[in-house]
């Protein structure tokens, strides 16, 4: 979990720094596979819904920053 987070933190941080189309398809990629571990993990019981709950949101929130600034 924390190494799929890593990844679409380091993958909006290549983005911010060289945004192209290709960078932009590797953040919603790693943002997917960090969602979809979130969810595995929540639903075998390994990590809470609220702390699953929490991640996904910190992952959206950098995601959204990056793509979308304000």
């Amino acid at each position: 979990m924390r190494t799929l987070m890593r990844r679409c933190f380091d993958a909006c941080d290549n983005y911010a720094k060289h945004p192209s189309e290709e960078a932009e398809v590797a953040v919603q990629a790693s943002m997917r596979l960090a969602f979809s571990k979130a969810d595995k993990a929540t639903k075998c019981g390994a990590l809470h819904r609220n702390n699953s709950a929490h991640q996904k949101s910190r992952l959206s929130m950098a995601v959204k920053k990056v793509i979308k600034p304000a």
